[in-house]
């Protein structure tokens, strides 16, 4: 670096190319705060000056920081201006050496290395302490597990005692050494719990996995189709055959060995197709599904649309799942009561019969009417609804019996249907709750997040939300005039009164009143459906609006009920219409 230095050659008016002293870190301490004032040299210098400044350079580059100041002191004819040079290049060079490590530092992530080191450290401290305690219980329990030796007799003299003691100790050893691995598998240890990782979602995963839960539950759905095509008769021949041979096991007792042979008889065919052979047999023909194969490029909309029936599938999948078990939970908790009553008869009634009839007997008896009911009762019932709908006792007590969803829904229709008893009109909005507005004809009060509804959007009391939109909808304004993000985009809801649509703002701010939005019926121009995203398939979920204030139309998108919002707007616009044209004919 010194050597760089040398080559450098410093006047007083290139002062202005390096930075200043002020900026730099660290300025050192024997630099004067009083610096005179450079003036700019005009004469050149004669060579033999030349020659001794280059002997001053190669002597300062091999000196040290102190045969330097001494070398100052001893020539009288070293230019200031140099010496200021030569301490300005150092500065500056010290200041981007710091740079330079600082930036080393950010790119190398010094403290998140030290960080993870600590923690890996840690970690290693902590498997040797488990480690070591693992060897200390271990050393522990040996000497319990291993067989203890007989004490010491005493002395006694004779061969006899020394040789059963011998023979004793090696038995011993004997049996250790032979069992001794197998008692050391019924040693307690706490049981290790792996954490098994989560998949990112990905459509592709989605898909595949989908299928693979067809495809893993079609032999079920193949054997349940083929039970109910052998007690509907859908072949008289295959049915028949069955019913008889079914019987004449169960008049004999062979009901139980029946089922364990064609048991081995379905294995024993599985086998062989396994091992190449081509046996199908169904009562039911197998209709082949078409396999679509997977396409690599897919467009977004494409994998969106395949997301989206993924989703769907596994849905209805989840909800029928969650029926069938809230109906058994139903069942056994006497959600109805009159449901729930035969099924406890007819367990009273067959643990009596378990209790005073003998189990050859009692199974004959189970045997004969699990036939005639799966062969002849049922084909009756299938055959005839009005007889299933009156005489089938399990098939009333799985249709009556109610899901968790259905009763909430009928909880919430008897809650609705409930009118409170007005004792006046004085009491009755005396006791209102604060910042409600009261329905004159129904009754019911209207009232929203911020307080009563006419006063939110400063309009008469006579204006309420519709009956179709009490609770308003859910969506976001997109106001297309305006730039900044804040007022591009709010969220809220959306209601719909008799000659107003108003939009009050979710927002959380003191001014969030004055980011409400209404919008007389009458002013409307242009009302239609609009989609937000061209990208995403289907017909969009929003309403474009078009009003004589807005230059660009407004847009009411992400609602969920769109067509309802839609519908219910519409029609409300045209009354408005028909009324105006109505009374001004001439307009």
């Amino acid at each position: 670096m010194l050597k760089r230095l040398d080559k450098i050659r410093f006047r007083g008016q290139r002062r202005d190319e390096f930075l200043d002293l002020a900026e730099s870190p660290n300025t050192s301490d024997t630099e004067c705060t009083e610096e005179p004032v450079m003036k700019p040299r005009i004469s050149v210098r004669e060579p033999e000056e030349l020659r001794e400044v280059e002997g001053e350079q190669q002597s300062y580059s091999q000196a040290v920081p102190g045969s330097f100041s001494a070398a100052l002191q001893d020539d009288p004819r070293t230019d200031l201006n140099e010496v200021k040079g030569h301490l300005e290049v150092a500065l500056l060079e010290k200041h981007f050496l710091q740079e330079e490590l600082r930036k080393l530092k950010e790119e190398s992530n010094v403290d998140s290395l030290r960080q993870e080191l600590e923690k890996e450290r840690c970690r290693r401290i902590e498997l040797e302490q488990k480690v070591n305690d693992a060897l200390r219980s271990r050393l522990e329990d040996s000497p319990s597990q291993t067989p203890k030796a007989p004490p010491p007799l005493p002395p006694a003299g004779s061969g006899t005692d020394k040789q059963k003691d011998t023979l004793s100790s090696s038995f011993l050893k004997w049996v250790y050494d032979r069992f001794g691995v197998y008692i050391e598998d019924f040693r307690f240890q706490p049981e290790e719990t792996a954490v098994e990782t989560e998949e990112p979602l990905s459509a592709k995963r989605l898909t595949e996995n989908m299928r693979r839960l067809k495809r893993g539950f079609r032999p079920v759905t193949n054997f349940m189709r083929n039970l109910s095509a052998l007690s509907s008769w859908y072949s008289a021949y295959t049915s028949g055959i069955a019913f008889i041979v079914y019987m004449y096991a169960a008049w004999h007792g062979w009901a139980v060995p029946m089922f364990l042979f064609l048991a081995i008889v379905r294995l024993s065919l599985n086998y062989l197709i396994a091992r190449g052979w081509r046996i199908q047999w169904s009562i039911v023909p197998e209709v082949s599904e078409p396999v679509e194969p997977p396409k690599e490029d897919l467009t977004v909309s494409e994998k969106f649309q395949l997301v989206l029936d993924v989703a769907q599938k596994a849905q209805n999948l989840f909800g029928k799942m969650a029926n069938i078990l809230e109906k058994i939970k139903n069942l056994f908790m006497w959600v109805r009561p009159e449901l729930t009553q035969k099924l406890y008869i007819g367990l009273w009634v067959a643990f009596i019969s378990s209790c005073l009839l003998p189990y050859k007997l009692l199974g004959f008896i189970i045997a004969m009417y699990a036939g005639i009911k799966f062969f002849i009762i049922d084909f009756i019932f299938k055959s005839c609804p009005k007889l299933r709908q009156r005489f089938d006792t399990p098939y009333i007590i799985w249709t009556n019996l109610p899901t968790d969803l259905q009763l909430k829904e009928r909880s919430s229709t008897t809650l609705s249907r409930r009118v409170p008893s007005a004792a006046g009109r004085g009491s009755l909005s005396a006791a209102a709750p604060l910042g409600v507005s009261r329905d004159e004809d129904g009754g019911r009060y209207y009232s929203t997040k911020r307080g009563a509804f006419h006063e939110v959007f400063n309009l008469p009391e006579s204006e309420r939300p519709l009956t179709v939109c009490e609770n308003g909808w859910r969506c976001c304004l997109i106001n297309r005039d305006r730039k900044t993000p804040t007022d591009y985009i709010r969220n809220g809801v959306l209601y719909v009164t008799e000659n107003y649509l108003c939009f009050e703002s979710s927002s959380s701010r003191s001014g969030s009143s004055k980011r409400n939005k209404v919008i007389k019926l009458q002013d409307i121009k242009e009302i239609q459906k609009y989609k937000v995203l061209s990208v995403l398939p289907g017909s969009g979920m929003g309403i474009s609006i078009a009003t004589p204030s807005t230059q660009k139309p407004m847009v009411f998108g992400a609602m969920m009920h769109r067509d309802e919002a839609f519908d219910a707007i519409s029609t409300q616009y045209n009354k408005i219409l028909a009324m105006v044209t109505a009374t001004n004919p001439e307009t």
